[in-house]
């Protein structure tokens, strides 16, 4: 069984921000396939589905960005899901808009999210999809930049790396992760 992990923050207010790429990338594998967040459990919601013969579950942790490793770890625990096994998807703000690149360890880069994770898992060594969202021109404060939307000229490149991010999390669920990595980071 894999696991893919949309990092974000809930609520409609944050929906369209920098920071909830992650989310949309879950949203897009649901648009995809006609799949839906059907549970809720684990501080998360969540979509049991099958994925060309394989088990797969999609999760939005719902604890807010920061404690994002409360909902993960206790819904890996409960499906006995390896690490080997994730993917968590979550912004970049040093690749330019709508790149993507995928890791399978490091730090958390100054990232609250990724750093929660990192402590509810006990390990860097785990799959990372990092998606670009650039960073802010001129003294705008990284958290506010995070939680803004993206200005009108990035859309393009949302889309394609939203786009691009879904495609390999649908590689991931088949492939070897070496491979996957091959492929999407050009």
């Amino acid at each position: 069984m894999k696991c893919l992990i949309g990092l974000g923050n809930p609520g409609r207010k944050y929906a369209t921000t920098r920071h909830n790429i992650g989310f949309m990338v879950i949203d897009e594998l649901l648009y995809r396939h006609q799949w839906t967040l059907n549970n809720t459990k684990f501080n998360g919601e969540y979509a049991l589905e099958h994925f060309e013969g394989e088990k797969v579950i999609l999760l939005k942790p719902q604890t807010f960005m920061n404690l994002s490793g409360e909902s993960i770890r206790p819904l890996l625990d409960y499906y006995n899901i390896d690490i080997e096994d994730i993917l968590v998807i979550y912004d970049d703000l040093d690749l330019a808009t709508g790149r993507i690149r995928l890791r399978q360890k490091g730090g958390h880069g100054g990232h609250n999210g990724v750093r929660s994770t990192i402590d509810h898992l006990g390990t860097k060594s785990f799959n990372r999809l990092r998606i670009g969202i650039g960073r802010p021109l001129g003294p705008m404060p990284v958290v506010d930049y995070v939680l803004g939307t993206f200005a009108k000229e990035q859309q393009d490149d949302v889309i394609i790396g939203v786009k691009q991010a879904a495609d390999a999390c649908e590689a991931f669920i088949t492939q070897p992760f070496s491979d996957v990595m091959n492929r999407f980071n050009q």
